[in-house]
């Protein structure tokens, strides 16, 4: 059952609006924030007065990727994680991002075909640091919306990726001035319906056939890992480190970074042999 306190949904004309609405949480995804997106996904397809759907959130971040405390419920028969990262659609989605998406956040980006930005919003990979991967499509969807190497760095390192970038890099469609994101999602979602219904689906199911062998492989790998990774000791020592506000005991500390960091600059340190 849809919480209205989780996930908003409205229809405005062809336009069908959800809206993460946790922020006191950065919009995490829990198990009633999961159903609130199959439910709106699924009325998304089957309503044929709807056209597009624009994913938005309210607060200041877009979202945070799984609440690890609650975890973010099972996987959706339709939807996969989140109720809607595997989901087989005929109809556009447009991200609307306003803030940081972090990790599961990303991912949501990662999942729609358009996406509008915030100049001030920036993207995440953070999972490495907590002992996990990016496994709601990270692994195989960074490599392919970006440059190989960004989404490397992203997912070794749990770099930021500024909006102005990765609109430099193709992957966000169009930037906007806080507080116009939404504005501009649907001047771009209102575009989309400039094209047969017909020909949006073909077009959306013609790429999902394309991209489906690679997708298929990615789903595997990623499973494979997720598998290796559930019960290590990373993974119990990164959980516990977030939710008590710590650096995990596996990091680097300041000294010690300094220090490696100081000795590139001795001429004098001997080379290993």
């Amino acid at each position: 059952m849809t919480d209205p306190a989780v996930v908003q949904v409205r229809a405005v004309g062809p336009i069908l609006q959800v809206t993460l609405d946790r922020p006191h949480k950065r919009n995490a995804v829990d198990p009633a924030m999961t159903s609130g997106l199959e439910a709106a996904f699924t009325r998304l397809e089957s309503d044929p007065a709807l056209r597009v759907c624009v994913l938005a959130a309210t607060g200041d971040y877009f979202c945070a990727g799984s609440d690890l405390v609650l975890g973010a419920g099972p996987h959706t028969a339709e939807g996969g994680q989140y109720g809607m990262i595997r989901r087989s659609r005929s109809k556009p989605l447009v991200a609307a991002v306003d803030g940081p998406a972090l990790g599961g956040g990303f991912e949501m980006v990662l999942a729609a075909d358009l996406v509008v930005a915030s100049r001030t919003a920036w993207f995440t990979l953070p999972e490495g640091a907590r002992g996990r991967l990016p496994a709601a499509g990270g692994l195989l969807r960074a490599p392919a919306r970006l440059p190989r190497n960004v989404a490397v760095e992203m997912m070794l390192t749990g770099t930021r990726l500024e909006a102005v970038r990765a609109h430099e890099l193709g992957l966000v469609n169009r930037l906007a001035e806080p507080g116009e994101v939404l504005r501009a999602a649907y001047e771009l979602a209102l575009a989309t319906t400039a094209s047969a219904p017909e020909s949006v689906a073909q077009i959306l199911r013609g790429l999902e056939r394309t991209e489906e062998p690679a997708e298929k492989l990615g789903w595997a790998v990623t499973s494979d890992a997720m598998a290796v990774l559930l019960g290590s000791a990373g993974r119990t020592e990164g959980t516990a480190a977030f939710v008590e506000r710590r650096t995990p005991a596996w990091a680097i500390g300041a000294e010690e970074r300094s220090a490696i960091l100081d000795a590139t600059d001795d001429p004098h340190t001997p080379a290993e042999r």
